[in-house]
């Protein structure tokens, strides 16, 4: 595992956009594992500003979400696809026949779940790999939990990630109960993982997670067992680890 540290949140993301940006330059037919939530977003800002200067060509990229809510459609402002979209996919050329993310409305989210994972495995496996760190380790919408979650599947959230996500809903009861993610054995087939980790309150979840027991409750410490990740955090974030010399 290696981990690169950054000042502040736009050296972070910063950084984490040069790694995905070598990626693309390096193989421009990856296919991009890609996360939502409010970390991501400065990665995909920089992204698109390399992009504007022609820096960078998405024009044979194929995408892959880890998520989607449950019962959200495509146009409503909360759902993942309409987050991809303005925070990304409207400012690239990337084609709209290679992106793929859950379909929230899907009414037998069995086949959902099967089809995305055959999706995924025709495409060749994901390259690269976007996460983010929730407060409780998930990632995706892995929760903490007695077991690892395999496959994609529809994951019943747990409450604390409801109360997180209602910051970015009007009503807090509008927050969805269930999503379909990415599981845990679909995220650690990725060639390569690139999280991003920003603030000391991610601190003490990020350090269990890196240097403490691989657990199902902290979903994030099985990538400890991968061959090929790199973390980019900031300052705040890796504060604890710092300070309890692990870096």
């Amino acid at each position: 595992m290696k981990i690169i540290e950054a000042v502040d949140y736009k050296g972070m993301s910063r950084k984490a956009a040069n790694i995905i940006s070598a990626q693309v330059i390096l193989y421009p037919r990856s296919v991009l594992g890609l996360a939502t939530g409010s970390t991501p977003i400065g990665v995909y800002q920089q992204l698109i500003e390399w992009y504007n200067k022609g820096d960078l060509d998405f024009s044979r990229v194929c995408t892959v979400n880890l998520d989607e809510y449950c019962g959200l459609g495509p146009d409503h402002p909360q759902s993942y696809r309409y987050y991809m979209r303005t925070n990304f996919f409207d400012h690239v050329n990337i084609p709209e026949k290679n992106i793929h993310i859950p379909n929230g409305l899907a009414q037998d989210k069995t086949a959902e779940c099967a089809d995305y994972d055959r999706m995924i495995a025709v495409l060749g496996g994901i390259d690269l790999q976007l996460l983010g760190l929730g407060n409780d380790g998930h990632i995706g919408f892995n929760e903490p939990n007695g077991s690892f979650n395999k496959t994609t599947h529809r994951a019943v959230l747990k409450e604390e990630t409801i109360q997180a996500n209602s910051r970015f809903f009007n009503d807090p009861n509008e927050v969805p109960k269930y999503a379909i993610t990415m599981g845990i054995k679909s995220i650690m087939q990725a060639k390569k993982i690139l999280m991003v980790v920003s603030g000391a309150g991610k601190a003490d979840i990020l350090e269990k997670s890196l240097f403490g027991p691989v657990t199902p409750l902290v979903p994030a410490s099985i990538l400890q067992l991968h061959p090929d990740v790199t973390v980019v955090a900031d300052e705040e974030a890796l504060s604890q680890i710092r300070s309890h010399g692990l870096i």
